[in-house]
């Protein structure tokens, strides 16, 4: 960011602290009369335990994680809302988060704005309430083997209970049945390079992976009443 911005930016607001949350962690917390609403972007791909090559766009996992730890803590956070535009990445990195999100108790709403692929849709599913722009992607696709693992029996198998454990995720969050996830996970002839399908955003919801076709007002507005809801519950 230029000094220039910087200086810009204090001198109206005094919210630096905030502009550099946004700049270097992809998220920002919003007070509005329905309440205070942290807003987390998963972008690029998902980093594990790896660096990913110089150049890419990442979201890393040691990051998201405490952030998810202090909004579901924070007495000043309403509700989350997590925006995803995501190539994939890290299998274990991706379900650690995933599953972070579906534990939290306040409200939350997913936005699947250009892609969500791969480790992307345990991702888009976890939230209490999902959205999918019309012109979205999702790739549904088995798990990937690299030179980095041995190509033996007992690997295959590992992938297959990974895969297992994707599918368990996928469905227990989302309205899409086993048999058609993993129908869709091994279709051939599709993508030239792959197996697996490609969905855009109304396929999306009609086969129950995605909650609702829509856009940043409308994941936005549903997250206002589940926060009014979640408030009058308190107050009952």
């Amino acid at each position: 960011m230029s000094e220039e911005l910087r200086n810009t930016e204090s001198a109206e607001s005094g919210s630096v602290p905030e502009l550099h949350r946004i700049v270097d962690m992809g998220s920002a917390v919003t007070r509005t009369a329905h309440g205070n609403i942290h807003c987390l972007t998963i972008v690029g791909q998902v980093e594990g335990h790896t660096l990913a090559v110089q150049g890419t766009k990442t979201t890393k996992y040691e990051h998201v994680m405490p952030l998810l730890a202090m909004v579901e803590e924070s007495d000043e956070v309403d509700g989350l809302l997590v925006l995803l535009n995501t190539v994939g990445g890290d299998i274990e990195a991706g379900l650690a988060i995933a599953e972070m999100i579906s534990g939290m108790r306040k409200p939350t709403v997913s936005l699947v704005l250009g892609g969500g692929h791969s480790i992307g849709i345990p991702l888009a599913v976890c939230t209490k309430h999902s959205f999918i722009t019309p012109t979205a992607s999702m790739t549904v696709h088995p798990v990937r083997m690299t030179g980095l693992v041995v190509g033996a029996p007992q690997t295959f198998r590992y992938f297959e209970r990974i895969q297992e454990q994707i599918a368990d995720f996928v469905t227990t969050n989302s309205r899409i049945d086993r048999e058609t996830f993993l129908s869709y996970m091994m279709r051939t002839g599709e993508m030239a390079t792959d197996v697996g399908s490609i969905v855009y955003g109304k396929e999306a919801v009609q086969l129950g992976l995605i909650d609702e076709l829509g856009g940043l007002s409308d994941a936005l507005s549903c997250l206002h009443r589940m926060i009014e809801e979640r408030n009058k519950e308190k107050e009952s």
